[in-house]
Order: C-alpha cells, then sequence, then structure tokens
C-alpha cells in the first residue's frame, strides 16, 4: 500500500507560513489567538484565512494549535475558537487538552499533540480509540519504539525531524510553574532547562560551575529520513513556532530536498502529500540556520562517550570561520578559512566558557574591524552566527511553487474551449465565442508561447495539446481565456480541498484503557470536561493538574528526562567516575534549586523542585 508522506513546517505567522508552503510544505502548523503552546505565535482569524486559501490551492493542509490545557472557565472561549476555525477551512487542531473530546464540536480532525506525552504503544492506542486523526510521538523515542507503536495502531504518525528540544517528556514539565509560576502546558515555557546552573553533591562540593547543564542541542535527523518513513512515521515535522522566515525556508527546503529523493526512488511505498513543484534560487543548509549544535538524540543507540547538551551557551555559536592571531584595540588578526562581509555576526568562546558575540563592522584582508570592543584570546575559534551575504538574500523572494497545468485547446461552434488540467486531475474548461475564420499562416506555435505565459499564477506548463486547426484565434482573447480558466481553477482547488474529518470514539477500546486507572497531575486534568471525559471510561482523578492545585509546599517531580546528567558529564554510576559524585545532585541557579535522582535500571533521569 502506498502511503501519503506530509513534510510540515511551523509558521509563526501567515507570511511565514505562506513561505513553508512555497518551499515545499505539505502543511503548516500555527497558533491561534489563544490556547497554542507559544503564546507568543498567536495569530488572527483572518490570517489563518489567507493561510488556508492559499495552502488548498496546492492541497496543503494548516493545523492550527489548541494545544494547552484549559481551565473551567475558559471552555466556552475554546469551543467558540474552535468553530470559527473550521469555519475558515482550518484541517485539524494539534491539542492537548481531552476537554474538546467532550466538547459540542463540528467534525474537524483532532491531532494528539506531543503535550499528550506519547511514549508507549498504549498510550498511542488511547489517542486513536479516543477518536485522534494523527498522533504526535514524543522527540525522544528510538526508530524501534516508533516501529512498535506504529504496529499498535493505525491512524498516522507524527515525529519531530529538526529542531529544538525539550529536555524534559513533553506535557511533563512542571519546572516553570514551580520555579517562575509560567507553565509549559499554559504556552508561557520560562526554558527553565536554558538557565546557567552550578551542579553540587549530597554534601554541598561543587562539582560544576556556571553552566547550561539542561541546554540540549537541536535535533537533526536527516540521515534518518528513510528508516523514520520504513518505522511508520508519515508526518515528519519540524520545531519552530518562534522562528523568522530566513530558518523555515531554509530548513524547510533541506527536508524538501530529501523527502523527494527518498520518494522519488519508491513511488511503489510513499506519495507525496500535496502538489506542486518548488523552485529554490539558494542551496538549503541546516548549518546555516539558528542551531545549539546538533544531536540524533535518541533515534538509534548511542555510545556512552556520545554527547546530546550545549552546556557552554544556549545561544547559537555559528559556524568555524577561522582563528585569531593576535588582538589590536582596533582589530583582531585572524586566519580565515572563508571569506567574510562587513555585517558578518562572528563570536567566539571566553576563556570562562561563556560565548561572546560581536558584529563585524569591517573587514580588510585578515584583518577583522569589530564593532565593539572584544578580546578574544590568541589561538581561539572564530564563530559565524549571522552571514550577512546569505540574509540579504534569504530576504528576498527566494522560491516559487507551481502545478503543473496541461492545456487543450480546440475549436467548437460558436468559438474556442480551453481545458486545463493540473497534475492532481482537477479540470476546468471553459469557452471564448468567437467567429472563426482561417488564419493566413501556421498558428501552432504562436498559441503554445501564449499558453506558456504562466506568470503570476500558481502554474507552470505542461502538454499543449492544439486541437483547433488552422482557424485564427486573437492572442487577446487567448490570453484571456487562458487567464480565467486558471481563476476557474484555482476556486475548483479550494472548493474541491480533500479534509480529514474527526474519527468516532471507540468506547469498548476507552473501556479497557482506562478503567481503573489512576490518573495524577502528570495527566494534565485542568477541567470538568477532562475528568469526564476519563471517569466516564472508568478511570479515577486522583489529583488534577499541578497549575489548578493549590502551591506545593513539598518536594515535587517537576520533569522526567530520558537525557542523563551523569552520562553528559562522563559521571555515570555504572562507572567508578561516576560513583565519585554523591547524589542526590543539586543543580542551583538564580531562581532557586532542583534536585536531580537518576534510575539506571530504566536509564531515566528525575527532577524535583526542593
Amino acid at each position: 500500500m502506498v502511503r501519503s508522506i506530509e513534510l510540515l513546517a511551523p509558521a509563526r505567522n501567515a507570511d511565514v507560513a505562506i513561505e513553508a508552503i512555497k518551499h515545499g510544505a505539505d502543511a503548516v502548523y500555527m497558533g491561534a489567538g489563544s490556547h497554542g503552546a507559544r503564546a507568543a505565535a498567536g495569530n488572527s482569524l483572518d490570517d489563518i484565512e489567507r493561510v488556508v486559501k492559499y495552502a488548498h490551492i496546492f492541497g496543503a493542509r494548516v493545523y492550527v494549535t489548541v494545544n494547552t490545557i484549559v481551565y473551567d472557565d475558559e471552555l466556552l472561549q475554546v469551543e467558540q475558537l474552535v468553530r470559527s476555525l473550521y469555519n475558515i477551512g482550518v484541517d485539524a487542531l494539534i491539542v492537548q487538552d481531552m476537554a474538546l473530546l467532550q466538547m459540542d464540536l463540528p467534525p474537524i480532525a483532532l491531532h494528539a499533540s506531543t503535550q499528550c506525552d506519547i511514549r508507549t504503544p498504549q498510550k498511542a492506542q488511547l489517542m486513536q480509540a479516543a477518536g485522534f486523526s494523527q498522533v504526535v510521538l514524543a522527540r525522544e523515542l528510538s526508530l524501534e519504539e516508533t516501529a512498535a507503536i506504529h504496529a499498535s495502531v493505525d491512524v498516522p504518525l507524527e515525529a519531530f525531524v529538526h529542531g529544538a528540544l525539550c529536555v524534559s517528556y513533553s506535557g511533563d514539565c512542571q519546572a516553570g510553574w514551580a520555579l517562575q509560576r509560567r507553565s509549559a502546558n499554559r504556552g508561557e515555557c520560562p526554558q527553565i532547562c536554558r538557565l546557567r546552573y552550578d551542579l553540587l553533591d549530597a554534601d554541598g562540593r561543587m562539582l560544576v560551575k556556571g553552566k547550561h547543564l539542561l541546554s540540549l542541542r537541536d535535533l537533526n535527523r536527516s540521515k534518518y529520513i528513510e528508516e523514520m518513513l520504513e518505522s511508520g512515521v508519515s508526518s515528519l515535522k519540524i520545531e519552530g513556532r518562534l522562528k523568522d522566515a530566513d530558518y523555515v525556508k531554509n530548513i524547510t527546503a533541506h527536508y524538501r530536498r530529501l523527502l523527494d529523493e527518498i520518494i522519488g526512488a519508491h513511488p511503489d511505498k510513499y506519495v507525496r502529500a500535496s502538489y506542486g513543484s518548488s523552485k529554490i534560487s539558494f542551496t538549503p543548509d541546516v548549518a546555516q540556520s539558528f542551531n545549539r549544535g546538533f544531536t540524533t538524540y535518541f533515534t538509534k543507540p548511542l555510545a556512552l562517550s556520545s554527547r546530546m547538551a550545549s552546556i557552554n551557551t544556549p545561544k547559537w555559536s555559528g559556524v568555524p570561520v577561522g582563528t585569531v592571531k593576535s588582538v589590536s584595540p582596533k582589530f583582531i588578526t585572524a586566519a580565515l578559512s572563508t571569506q567574510l562581509a562587513n555585517g558578518d555576526g562572528l563570536g567566539f568562546f571566553a576563556r570562562s566558557g561563556e560565548f561572546v558575540g560581536f558584529r563585524l563592522n569591517r573587514v580588510d584582508g585578515n584583518r577583522l574591524f569589530p564593532a565593539s570592543a572584544v578580546s578574544p584570546e590568541p589561538g581561539s575559534t572564530l564563530y559565524r552566527n549571522r552571514n550577512k551575504v546569505r540574509a540579504d538574500l534569504m530576504m528576498g523572494n527566494t522560491a516559487e511553487r507551481a502545478l503543473k497545468v496541461d492545456f487543450i485547446l480546440r475549436a467548437v461552434g460558436w468559438g474556442v474551449a480551453l481545458k486545463a488540467t493540473d497534475e492532481s486531475g482537477a479540470s476546468v474548461e471553459l469557452t471564448a465565442a468567437l467567429e472563426l475564420a482561417p488564419a493566413s499562416k501556421p498558428q501552432a506555435e504562436v498559441r503554445a508561447n501564449t499558453l506558456r505565459k504562466l506568470g503570476g499564477t500558481h502554474y507552470c506548463p505542461g502538454d499543449i495539446c492544439d486541437e483547433a486547426g488552422d482557424w485564427f484565434v486573437p492572442v487577446s482573447v487567448l490570453a484571456s481565456l487562458r487567464r480565467d480558466v486558471l481563476e476557474r481553477l484555482d476556486a475548483a482547488r479550494i472548493a474541491t480541498h480533500k479534509f480529514d474529518y474527526r474519527r468516532g470514539a471507540d468506547d469498548k477500546a476507552l473501556t479497557v484503557l482506562l478503567d481503573g486507572k489512576l490518573l495524577d497531575r502528570h495527566d494534565n486534568v485542568s477541567n470538568k470536561l477532562a475528568e469526564k471525559f476519563y471517569t466516564s471510561y472508568g478511570a479515577k482523578v486522583k489529583e488534577r493538574a499541578m497549575e489548578v492545585m493549590p502551591l506545593a509546599k513539598k518536594r515535587v517531580q517537576v520533569m522526567e528526562t530520558r537525557y542523563c546528567l551523569r552520562r553528559e558529564m562522563g559521571r555515570c554510576l555504572r562507572t567508578v567516575e561516576g560513583r565519585e559524585w554523591r547524589g542526590p545532585l543539586v543543580l542551583a541557579s538564580a531562581y532557586g534549586n532542583l534536585e536531580v535522582e537518576f534510575d539506571c535500571a530504566r536509564c531515566r533521569m528525575f527532577v524535583y523542585s526542593s
């Protein structure tokens, strides 16, 4: 069976969403005015509708995030929001709160967010039984674990392929709420994992000072795309709803190219989820966009020596471009490995380990003139995290996406008819009244050239079949007919867009999966409708979400991570060096302390507020 494969790109606003589609995305996901897990990336209904109309021309889809937990006094607001999104043609909602399953909603498709913490076959089965049309897997899963989930359900699986990583299992992080009263489950993540920490042992002895010990590198699964597809992933998701257009253009184009190669090599197994081809005016390169260094995370088993954190800086250091030779009051002399330009952004790691950035005011051969006073040590590596020349290029129009269209022109009793059929099979035919007269010279080439002029449309020329014979058709008439038929084809594509709809719930399966289950605060039950969903199938809510409970005055688990700090620092408890660090370990920051414990049998780390 041929499986539809989707490249899913992020968008902070409508303009970025359209750029993502132009650069090859089969779908985009973006926030609405409220209740998205990135509160700073909300969009109006008018802007979302503009994206919907553009996307549907190419058969691309628009998903809107309503993936926070919902409070009781917000339930009606969320229900009204969903109805509005359905009415403007949104393809699906990405949600976390089970309250939506109890609302009186239109039949819009629901996707289970990564905030639902789907890391086991049983959890995926629960989401399928509840009526979700697609499930977003936890980022921590290996290919083998993904394949096991795929074997247990028949809904499409969505998995992250690129971008920032949360150190905790998504949806199960209360660190921001515990330390700063800002909840990731409410779209207000304060990025506790990106802070600088001192690491202390049980006796208060300083083990590590002032490092970003929970800050992970960025995910990059470029080398494992085909294996992800083989494991059952159908939707490859790029993280980054707060990223700018430059980032989204580059990363989307990169993965579009990789996917096209795989789909082209296996037409018997995979088909692209949307239509149209993108012409890109730059060379995609993931190293040129913001990243904290890359990791494949747990995609495949890792060697004990491999590293997945960026402990020196949570910022983008950039690409190495040279080495400092000497420093004078006005300029830096460097041995450069690439040509630099005025306005480039450079940086280096100081002796303290801190990353220091600066703008390059002027470059003269191997002499660099910073815009601000900096003093890198001789021998320091220089990094470029803003390529001025490339940035200027990326600000322009860097892609055009077009559907191939075939034309058939023929004479009819009252004039000529033009039929346009695009690559998806959509077809429109219009006629123009015309008193036909024999042409004085051959017309085929003139008419073909007129039909090929498709600039300013969403189409590029395919086959042209001219059956109009030797009749004279004025160029103005044919050009007008071409324009009208393509406008109608646009409208037809939007009107006949294929929607997915919400699946029905499987009550029997839900009862088997939930009966007798005790739910605690990690299940994020924050309102009466979510509680009703669970209890109607036999579950019991022992504890509601932390955000709606009185502030805890006791030691509380705020993260579970597959990332192990001991392993990252070469201090695994299974080694002699690891046993030298006596726990529980403490992460101390300006915002408060966190205690860290380890479950070596399951290779998990637990973080507690103290």
